[in-house]
């Protein structure tokens, strides 16, 4: 016979049944919203604080690299020391490269004892010279009034000997064709190029 109480059961039950599947669909959204939220997000998040800053995950953050550009050939300029002595001028030029950095006037080979031309080394550089002479075989002393000054800078060797740059105490033929071969200068100016050249320096003599 159906009661009321029945009937409250049978409402109860549907109650019941209701209030499972209620909380059944609430626990898979939770479910799923979990799942959402453990989620690192692979995407800059943007943020409110004061219009456009966003933030991104520490993975997320390139720095911004330059532009490689296009490869291009360098070359060094070459600085190398050479010499070049212009008997016309009578002068010896240096050059660092091919940048003129000193000139000095010289005195060179008078007619019969011509400075030779052609393309030579330095091969001996000697502080405070002192020359024998070949005709007596005398020596002289070193000194600033010597026949070879303060310095000598051989550059050519010849079968009558050799030729070089030295001081002299004879400045007033400086600038002349003077000497046995060799290339006179002032004492000051051959301390300096002394200082300015090596064993090895090329020396290219022109007429």
């Amino acid at each position: 016979m159906w009661t009321l109480w029945k009937h409250y059961e049978f409402l109860g039950f549907r109650g019941l049944a209701g209030i499972s599947v209620g909380l059944s669909w609430l626990v898979t959204l939770g479910s799923a919203a979990a799942a959402q939220t453990l989620q690192t997000p692979q995407t800059p998040a943007p943020v409110g604080l004061g219009g456009g800053i966003t933030l991104q995950t520490p993975d997320l953050l390139v720095p911004d690299l330059p532009s490689l550009g296009e490869a291009t050939r360098y070359l060094p300029e070459d600085r190398t020391v050479h010499l070049v002595l212009n008997l016309g001028h009578r002068k010896v030029y240096v050059y660092a490269g091919e940048t003129l950095v000193a000139s000095y006037p010289v005195a060179i080979g008078r007619p019969g004892y011509a400075t030779p031309t052609g393309e030579f080394q330095v091969f001996e550089m000697i502080v405070n010279p002192a020359w024998q002479s070949p005709w007596t075989g005398e020596i002289e002393p070193p000194g600033p009034d010597g026949s070879l000054g303060l310095r000598w800078i051989g550059f050519a060797r010849l079968s009558g000997g050799v030729i070089g740059f030295h001081g002299t105490p004879n400045v007033a033929s400086i600038g002349q064709a003077a000497s046995h071969g060799c290339v006179r200068m002032r004492n000051e100016d051959v301390v300096k190029l002394f200082e300015q050249v090596e064993i090895g320096t090329r020396v290219r003599v022109e007429p």
